[in-house]
Order: C-alpha cells, then structure tokens, then sequence
C-alpha cells in the first residue's frame, strides 16, 4: 500500500497535516509534504506504508484531492 501525494495540486490548507501530522507536514511555500516521500514524477511523491490509517483520513479531507491511497 502506498500514499501518492501530487504537491503541484496542493493549495496549502492544512487539512492533511492537521489530521494525519505521522505523514503530512505543512512547508515554508505553504504547500504541504509527505513525510519520507520519494519524488516518482515530478512534485509526485510515494511513501510505502503498511496500513492507511489517518493518511484515509487525510485523503478523504484533501479538497483537491491531491492525496490518494494505492492498496
């Protein structure tokens, strides 16, 4: 399972870092960022996880949805 977080979409409103800060952490250009992410494309980062848990959370909230769960 992983977390695919697409930053060029991020409008900044903390949503994510708010609700799930394990992974998400709000950056000085306003944008959020996933915690340990490696840029696959770019300003799309993945992370490995092993159960969503409040990155779902953080997904569902997002609304841009720039954050998805890939099982």
């Amino acid at each position: 399972m992983k977390i695919i977080h697409e930053r060029s979409k991020c409008i900044g409103c903390g949503a994510c870092a708010n609700i799930c800060p394990n992974y998400f952490e709000m950056k000085e250009d306003g944008k959020s960022a996933l915690k340990g992410g490696q840029e696959k494309e770019k300003e799309i980062y993945e992370l490995e996880i092993e159960e969503a848990g409040c990155a779902k959370n953080a997904a569902d909230s997002c609304p841009v949805q720039c954050i998805r769960i890939q099982e």
